[in-house]
């Protein structure tokens, strides 16, 4: 949510206030127009209207929430109200809580929703959601009454106080809007009912008193809008004033209770005091004081004040109170407060003549300088002699900027200070006013001849010692407070008191006059601050005052004080018309002349400006050309660089291809030398299969089936070798196939890196990366030997561990070879005992074939005899006991089973010479790898 500040005269929008997140639903604005308070559900923010910056924010607890925070008439303080019935009291100007008020008592408490406060700040009203309304004394700090409004009341709604001109601002008729749409006015203090306006059938929705209290606004819940005359509707506005002295009771001390504050309102005559019977009245008849009377009217100010008062005030504490000073300030001068008149002042616009202020009188705040052309525009269009004054700006703008909030006021103080107490100022216009300046001269002749001789044996007249003072209102060689406290004396006092004021600031500042003796010194006196206590000029001018002879006395040549007449300004025309307006025709004539003037010197401008532009326009031409000539020559150049560059790139390319195919045949003849490495372990592999199969080869029949496998097994074996050979040597050609593609790429990569990069470090990376490769293959090749050297230690071990085993092996295998030719020869024992079985056993079927009637003879009589039949082993060489054949036979199969040892033997023999040479060539070959 956020605020928007609009200029009432030209309807601009000035300034957007934000920081409210929920809607704004009251504003208060301070008496001086400078501080202003939004109010919101949750939060409310003090604001200051001359920058429209939030000065502090006011947060509390969502649960509290806040009812109504406003400002109290006349003073510097701020009444929070919240919806827990709390009430604070802070400054304004520190924000320190000045105090709280009670809690009210339980009998009658309501929850407050509506608040009114009278114009003298000394009385706050407050009421909700009930017919009682609580009166509190603001300066007791405790509650003092509770009004019980009509039983048709049920809740209060709006609550306004009535203003009157004779009661100094303490109201005392309360304006109660309830419920029913019906406005019901009380005096807080009789609590009787006055006046009400409104019906049940035309109600209320909302109202508002006019400033004087002479007018109230309604508007109607049936959209109507209905003004009524306040002095119409009751005859008790026109009562008297009450008395000014009042006999005031101290409040009690004991605690009040609800009933003892409680009053109804009650309707009808006001009751008088009973007359006791039997006594007479003693009548006297009072003889009226004409003069006392005249001069009782008139000090009589309006709001209640009394100007002799005032007079016996200020001489007292020399100035008024800083809360009060504007309030005093309007009720002294009397303004009528015309705004219909000023408004059409103001839609005049703004006058010719200040249509350039800012260049003459430059001003850093823009909304200072726009308050002040638009005062002294109106101050021109109410008379024409305010458009041709030159110390108008210099008079205006002390006030401009007191009263920049409220330019009303403003204009209305400044022309009552025109009027009044700048008498006879215009008579010798255009010249400074000669008649007041010789006032001035003859009272300083009078009070002080010393310092006018002194001003006068140096040439220096009243235009440079008083003109300067009047003209700008002592603004120049006073402080804002000091210059405060001045007009606070000057509006309090009869016209002639400004030009008193003159000679006494002269009389005061005589030391350093009289040391004056140039007039630039004295020009520079009268236009700064000097060190001059203001009190004493003040008292001083007092003195003047009362000292001062009649016939030179200002005041018997200047008019009392005249306020300025309401509805409409006076007319203004105390200046010589026909040199104003001979002044304003050539002016005006003047004007056209320059107009003139400016629109030839205009177009002698454009064609001055057409022939620069010209002349600017070839020039960049010609620049533009020679530019391009020398960017032309810059390119040639930088293209013979870059050409440069490129064959420059090119031989390091052609060197780097050179290293690139160097290291290319080291890793293709790296790559040669494993294959040759991998052809030569394949070869030795080849041939110790070949060894193993021989060996298969040569055992026995019934080792036939297990070698057929072995070299099935074998086979398989040699398969899977060739197509991991075959599948390495496509993984090569892959490799050599991938390695060009990426030597390839790596080339055009290279190339292109050259190419764009035209400033590169690449030889001192190169070398770098050289010696970290060469750093990196040393502990490498470190490693590698280590690791060589440990194998080495390990593979000898293994080698006499095999050796040892072998050594074993051997052992054993000679002992098995012993019982394998054993088994062999009972084997053959075995089959030739079976063979000479069978032949014997065919050869007896063929006898009894031939012969079936020869007897056979028991050949086995029992097991023992056929076991003894049997050749015994231990006679198998015995040829004496075996058959002639079966000898034969067994002769054969021995040299057989002899030559086969043999062989085998030999083989085996073999083997053992070739494994020991191929364990002496691997213990030799790392020291080989290692030299």
């Amino acid at each position: 949510m956020f605020l928007t500040c609009m200029e009432t005269v030209t309807k601009e929008l000035v300034s957007w206030m934000r920081g409210h997140e929920s809607s704004v639903f009251s504003i208060s604005v301070h008496a001086s127009g400078k501080y202003a308070i939004t109010t919101s559900s949750d939060t409310a923010q003090l604001w200051d209207l001359d920058t429209f910056q939030r000065k502090r924010k006011l947060n509390i607890r969502q649960s509290v929430g806040i009812q109504k925070v406003f400002f109290l008439p006349l003073s510097n303080t701020i009444l929070s109200c919240f919806k827990d019935n709390s009430i604070f009291a802070w400054e304004c100007d520190t924000l320190f809580c000045k105090y709280q008020l009670p809690a009210p008592p339980e009998s009658s408490s309501i929850l407050y929703k509506v608040f009114a406060v009278t114009r003298d700040g000394r009385i706050l009203a407050a009421g909700g959601k009930s017919n009682h309304l609580h009166l509190w004394c603001l300066e007791a700090r405790q509650l003092f009454r509770i009004i019980q409004m009509p039983t048709k009341v049920r809740a209060i709604r709006h609550l306004e106080f009535l203003p009157d001109s004779f009661d100094a601002g303490s109201n005392q008729v309360l304006g109660v809007l309830s419920q029913d749409g019906i406005m019901r006015f009380i005096n807080i203090q009789t609590c009787k009912l006055l006046f009400e306006i409104g019906s049940l059938d035309e109600g209320i929705s909302s109202s508002v008193i006019s400033p004087h209290g002479r007018y109230i606004a309604c508007i109607m819940e049936n959209g109507s809008l209905n003004i009524y005359s306040v002095q119409a509707l009751t005859q008790e506005i026109n009562k008297p004033p009450l008395p000014l002295v009042k006999v005031i009771e101290d409040l009690p001390k004991k605690k009040l209770s609800s009933s003892d504050l409680k009053m109804k309102v009650t309707s009808g005559r006001v009751q008088q005091p009973a007359k006791p019977r039997g006594s007479k009245i003693q009548t006297r008849i009072l003889k009226q004081d004409l003069t006392g009377d005249f001069e009782s009217k008139k000090n009589e100010l309006p709001d209640g004040l009394n100007k002799k008062r005032l007079q016996i005030l200020l001489k007292g504490y020399g100035e008024y109170p800083t809360k009060y000073r504007m309030f005093i300030w309007r009720s002294l001068l009397q303004l009528p407060e015309n705004h219909t008149a000023f408004s059409s002042l103001i839609d005049k616009g703004t006058h010719v003549t200040f249509l350039n202020l800012q260049k003459k009188y430059p001003i850093k705040s823009r909304k200072l300088l726009r308050v002040l052309q638009r005062t002294l525009s109106a101050l021109a269009h109410w008379s024409v002699i305010f458009s041709d004054t030159p110390y108008l700006p210099l008079l205006a703008f002390p006030f401009v900027k007191l009263f920049q909030n409220n330019q009303l006021i403003c204009f209305e103080v400044i022309a009552t200070l025109i009027i009044n107490w700048c008498q006879h100022w215009f008579e010798y216009f255009p010249n400074p006013p000669i008649n007041i300046l010789s006032m001035i001269e003859n009272v300083l002749a009078f009070h002080d001849k010393g310092l006018l001789q002194h001003f006068i044996d140096h040439d220096i007249t009243s235009q440079l010692y008083a003109w300067p003072l009047l003209e700008t209102v002592f603004s120049e060689v006073l402080t804002r407070e000091e210059w405060l406290k001045l007009f606070d004396n000057i509006f309090s006092n009869h016209p002639s008191f400004l030009l008193m004021t003159v000679v006494a600031y002269n009389i005061c500042s005589r030391v350093p006059l009289l040391n004056c003796n140039l007039k630039d010194d004295f020009e520079f006196f009268f236009h700064h601050r000097n060190n001059l206590d203001i009190n004493v000029v003040i008292r001083q001018v007092y003195h003047l005052m009362e000292t001062t002879p009649t016939d030179i006395h200002p005041d018997s040549m200047l008019n009392v004080f005249v306020a300025l007449t309401k509805g409409q300004y006076p007319v203004f025309n105390q200046y010589p018309k026909f040199i104003v307006d001979y002044q304003t025709q050539e002016r005006e004539r003047i004007r056209n002349d320059e107009l003139d003037y400016l629109r030839e010197r205009q177009t002698v401008e454009d064609m001055q400006a057409e022939v620069d532009q010209q002349r600017v326009e070839d020039e960049a031409w010609y620049q533009k050309q020679e530019l391009l000539r020398k960017a032309e020559e810059t390119r040639r150049e930088m293209l013979l660089q870059e050409e440069e560059k490129i064959i420059q790139q090119r031989q390091r390319l052609a060197a780097v291809k050179r290293e690139l195919q160097v290291k290319e045949m080291h890793l293709q003849d790296a790559a040669r030398r494993r294959f040759l490495k991998l052809q030569q372990d394949q070869q030795e592999m080849e041939l110790r299969r070949l060894d193993d199969e021989i060996g298969r080869k040569n055992l026995t029949e019934n080792q036939a089936a297990v070698a057929k496998e072995m070299r099935a097994d074998a086979d398989a074996y040699r398969r899977k070798v060739d197509l991991e050979e075959h599948m390495f040597h496509k993984l090569i050609e892959a490799g050599e196939t991938q390695s060009q593609k990426t030597q390839k790429v790596i080339k055009e990569n290279l190339a292109k890196a050259e190419q764009a990069c035209l400033n590169t470090d690449w030889q001192i990376q190169s070398l770098h990366k050289q010696k970290c490769d060469d750093l990196q293959r040393n502990k490498c090749y470190q490693e590698v030997a280590k690791l060589l050297r440990e194998n080495r230690r390990k593979e000898i071990e293994i080698l006499n561990a095999m050796v040892e085993q072998e050594a074993k092996k051997w052992k054993e295998a000679e002992g098995k070879e012993f019982c394998l030719r054993s088994a062999k020869k009972a084997s053959a024992l075995s089959d030739a005992s079976r063979k000479w079985f069978l032949k014997q056993e065919i050869n007896a079927a063929v006898e009894h074939a031939e012969n079936p009637c020869h007897k056979e003879e028991p050949r086995f009589q029992n097991e023992q005899e056929d076991a003894s039949c049997l050749p015994r082993t231990s006679h198998l060489n015995d040829s004496s006991e075996m058959h002639p054949s079966t000898q034969i036979s067994l002769n054969r199969r021995a040299v057989e089973w002899d030559t086969t040892e043999q062989n085998l033997i030999q083989k085996v023999r073999n083997l053992r010479q070739r494994l020991t040479a191929q364990a002496r060539h691997r213990c030799q070959t790392p020291h080989l790898l290692a030299a």
